[in-house]
């Protein structure tokens, strides 16, 4: 059973995070931050996670520490539910198209965490939303999940496109690297024998 649960409770936040990455891509996403559960319905819809996220933030503030501390409690649900990995494909990669965007995500599920993020944003906010906070959910997630995570824009004029287009590619290429390689569904996919 690949599910995990995480709580995680600071001075700043409240977090409740349940996954199963053996899903439909079913969610219930409530953070306080309408544009963020919007791309945390997008992660677990293309996936195929199910995902359900409570968190209670200091929003009288801003968002930041609600999306950082939500990255890393998914980051640490991800990492809790893959176990030993025995299994899995372990990288995946996408170019998702979304009207004038294209981004490219590639990922290793290996449990050495790296971001590599070459998108820019068009503009600051989406709504009352801050864009450069993307980045900081994708660090949180690739460092508490132990993902290797490269994404990059390579075209694209709307924001909101940007973010979404982002959040779709990832969630793309987890779903490549989670699923359970038929050929070799018994080993962890390293000839060190551990990732």
């Amino acid at each position: 059973m690949r599910k995990a649960r995480i709580e995680r409770r600071t001075a700043e936040t409240e977090i409740v995070v349940e996954i199963d990455l053996d899903g439909t891509g079913a969610y219930d996403c409530n953070t306080g931050v309408g544009f963020f559960d919007h791309m945390l319905d997008q992660l677990a819809r293309h996936a195929l996670i199910d995902l359900t996220v409570s968190t209670k933030g200091d929003l009288h503030i801003d968002d930041h520490h609600s999306v950082e501390d939500t990255g890393i409690a998914i980051g640490q649900a991800l990492a809790v539910a893959m176990g030993n990995k025995r299994g899995i494909r372990r990288y995946g990669e996408c170019h998702l198209p979304m009207d004038d965007t294209l981004v490219r995500a590639a990922l290793d599920l290996s449990g050495r965490p790296w971001l590599g993020w070459g998108v820019e944003m068009t503009s600051a906010k989406i709504g009352t939303f801050d864009t450069e906070l993307v980045r900081e959910f994708f660090q949180a997630l690739s460092t508490h999940g132990g993902i290797t995570l490269h994404v990059d824009l390579i075209r694209g004029i709307n924001s909101h496109h940007i973010a979404e287009a982002s959040f779709k590619a990832v969630a793309r290429s987890l779903r490549d690297a989670l699923d359970v390689d038929p050929r070799k569904s018994d080993a962890i996919p390293s000839t060190k024998g551990t990732l």
